[in-house]
């Protein structure tokens, strides 16, 4: 992935600073929960407030090294391209666009959804609008599911986090959150609404990818495969092939690997916001 001297200056680096606990144990459990939420849509609030398992006092800070120093910068570089890339469509389709906060964090840090840990992996937290990012979890992408993990990776998942944004933007967030609330679903149903939700925010990254490429030619080869494999890795089936030996479809909550690879070259391919209308394909 070729780097611009773009920066969105909507970076918050809370790396470094110390946190109000750090995960002590966890275990399969703790990494599964943590690969679900990896790509969590809607509000996490639930998960972050349950306390996933211990904390102890985590006051210590550090200065980052120069590879720390320039992941922030990198992320603060895929911010603006966010930015640019959604202001565009977003006028494009006569609506202003109002970018996320991004906040990288490690250990633990305060959301508008609760508490978030590093064992929670990268989310968006609709009830602030800001997507928290724990760069370590790039480490358990790639060391317990295998994916290779490059710059475009992060920019990928930067990226859906950042179509999670776009649908809070667009009510799309705001109707979900009402099915849920209003009891008459069956988990079953929900479940395919929670689906077509997080397909449509790795739509809406393919869609970033191929704009943000036209404009800036930011794409390099292998790039677009490290995002494909990122998707594929996070996928329900492979989370639950690795955690319990076996498949169960009506179970899945974020997409099949072939989903997630689907909805993000289609994104990819089209490079239109219109033509993401998971929610259509998989509630008929």
């Amino acid at each position: 992935m070729k780097w611009t001297d773009d920066r969105g200056g909507n970076v918050e680096d809370r790396r470094g600073l110390g946190g109000s606990g750090a995960i002590v144990g966890g275990g399969l459990g703790t990494l599964i929960i943590a690969a679900i939420v990896f790509f969590l849509g809607g509000d996490p609030s639930s998960i972050l407030s349950s306390g996933m398992g211990n904390s102890s006092p985590q006051t210590e800070q550090r200065e980052l090294n120069a590879n720390e120093k320039k992941i922030g910068e990198m992320v603060d570089m895929m911010g603006k391209w966010n930015i640019i890339t959604w202001n565009q469509i977003f006028k494009e389709n006569g609506m202003n666009y109002t970018p996320p906060k991004i906040v990288l964090f490690e250990n633990t840090t305060q959301s508008g959804c609760g508490t978030a840990q590093s064992a929670m992996g990268p989310f968006y937290c609709p009830a602030d609008q800001t997507v928290y990012m724990d760069m370590s979890f790039f480490n358990e992408l790639q060391q317990r599911f295998g994916a290779q993990v490059t710059e475009f990776t992060v920019a990928y998942v930067l990226a859906h986090e950042v179509g999670h944004h776009v649908q809070t933007l667009l009510g799309t967030t705001q109707k979900v959150d009402a099915l849920r609330r209003s009891g008459r679903y069956s988990e079953a149903d929900m479940n395919r609404v929670s689906v077509a939700t997080e397909l449509q925010a790795d739509f809406y990254a393919g869609v970033w990818a191929r704009q943000t490429d036209n404009r800036e030619k930011i794409l390099e080869p292998g790039d677009i495969e490290a995002a494909i494999e990122a998707a594929q890795a996070v996928g329900d089936d492979n989370i639950q092939k690795r955690s319990q030996g076996y498949v169960d479809q009506e179970s899945f909550t974020h997409g099949s690997s072939a989903q997630r690879k689907e909805w993000f070259m289609k994104g990819y391919n089209t490079g239109d916001i219109r033509q993401g209308d998971t929610f259509n394909q998989l509630l008929r």
